[in-house]
């Protein structure tokens, strides 16, 4: 009797420790110690493994508000109180480096309060930094989120900023940042070179499947920069991963980027730009909401639906923007719900919404006027000219998609030499 007693204390005590052991790993939610199981970003694998690649140089930083780590501390603070590292200067993108600058605002030469470091604007008169600019620096260091979109402005910010270190002889260093859409998908047209602009440099897709490490390295070699490039890796981080697979919080990488969900629509919504209708700047939903004055908003969201494309769905909306396109004025449209981020395409729903704007409200749709050289700012994003045509002529978007693939496919072959992860 009493050894039966034993053996079922025995189990019940081992059962109880084990229970112990789940719990702590349950309580963790992958935002402990426990480094098998934690996402390491380029600063913190900088700072806390290769540290060497920085000291005893003069450091200068291009940064925005995302350049934090885990803990949301600043890697401005970080360096700036590191006793190892000498921090020399700032160099903020659009936006700027506290991320207080909308989109297309010129940001000017300033000093920092916190640090009292000079901050040197990357989108003023110069997008490229300066000899003067770099007069006090050996190593530059590029930390910035990416969005996973060949028109978002920093990865060219970045490839202007490597051609400067290259021409001046000082390292860069890439501190490498997770692709918030994940890693394998990889859409759109290709871009064509005569369309090139700040809102797409390089002939790349809309939405390119890589991260900023990995396309610095495409960069640096394929358009033949030539700079003296590091990319400190992530560890932890898989190409199946989406923003929100990791333990990251979302931290706003541009005034009208407030969450995934805009991160998820824009490489189609933002196609929206390059037309007379609001692609909902000044509303708490810029990208999900688009709209203007004389849209149906039941039947446009009856039109979208009837199409059926994969992952999403559309409800009828109204807004009134408090900035940029019909500000102040009631507009009427779509919010974009995403129902699966893996099976949506952004880029096939963007230019659905925008071919059925064309159709339905014709007297009224718009695409951003041509310049002198016949290019629409819709040109720019689509990254050619003849998209736009088809969609005036009334092509499907499926016909546009195989008029892409062959240039797609070839991208998606030279992309293989540069994926890190």
């Amino acid at each position: 009797m009493k050894k039966s007693l034993i053996m079922v204390l025995t189990v019940v005590l081992a059962l109880s420790s084990l229970s112990a052991v789940f719990a702590d790993k349950g309580n963790n939610n992958g935002k402990g110690k426990d480094k098998q199981n934690e996402l390491e970003l380029g600063v913190e694998v900088l700072l806390e493994e290769q540290k060497e690649l920085i000291e005893g140089k003069r450091v200068g930083l291009i940064t925005n508000p995302t350049g934090v780590d885990q803990e949301l501390n600043s890697i401005v603070d970080l360096l700036h109180n590191d006793p190892d590292v000498e921090l020399t200067a700032l160099y903020g993108p659009e936006h700027g480096v506290r991320g207080d600058a909308q989109a297309g605002e010129y940001v000017e030469f300033y000093i920092d309060e916190t640090t009292g470091l000079p901050v040197y604007s990357l989108y003023g008169q110069t997008r490229k930094p300066t000899p003067e600019m770099l007069e006090n620096v050996d190593v530059l260091l590029f930390d910035i989120q990416d969005v996973g979109t060949r028109f978002y402005t920093y990865i060219y910010t970045m490839a202007y900023a490597m051609e400067a270190a290259q021409e001046n002889n000082i390292e860069f260093i890439v501190l490498d940042r997770p692709n918030p859409l994940g890693g394998h998908k990889v859409e759109g047209p290709v871009l064509e070179t005569e369309y090139a602009s700040f809102v797409g440099n390089y002939p790349i897709p809309l939405r390119h499947g890589m991260t900023v490490g990995e396309l610095a390295k495409l960069f640096n070699e394929e358009f033949e920069i030539g700079a003296d490039l590091t990319v400190v890796e992530m560890d932890g981080w898989k190409r199946n991963m989406y923003y929100d697979d990791t333990n990251l919080e979302f931290v706003l990488p541009s005034p009208n980027m407030p969450t995934l969900d805009t991160a998820l629509v824009y490489p189609g919504a933002a196609l929206i730009e390059g037309t007379n209708l609001s692609e909902g700047r000044g509303t708490t939903k810029p990208f999900e909401l688009i709209g203007a004055p004389f849209v149906n908003s039941t039947e446009f969201a009856a039109a979208l639906n009837e199409l059926e494309l994969p992952g999403v769905a559309f409800r009828a909306a109204s807004f009134t923007p408090s900035i940029s396109k019909h500000a102040g004025t009631l507009s009427h449209g779509v919010q974009i719900h995403i129902k699966n981020k893996k099976s949506y395409k952004p880029v096939e729903t963007g230019l659905h919404i925008v071919k059925t704007l064309h159709d339905m409200y014709p007297e009224d749709f718009e695409f951003r006027a041509e310049n002198s050289a016949g290019i629409s700012f819709f040109d720019n994003l689509i990254g050619n000219g003849w998209i736009r045509e088809a969609i005036e002529n009334g092509e499907s978007v499926k016909d546009m998609e195989k008029e892409w693939k062959d240039e797609l496919k070839e991208f998606k072959q030279v992309r293989k030499d540069y994926l890190i992860y």
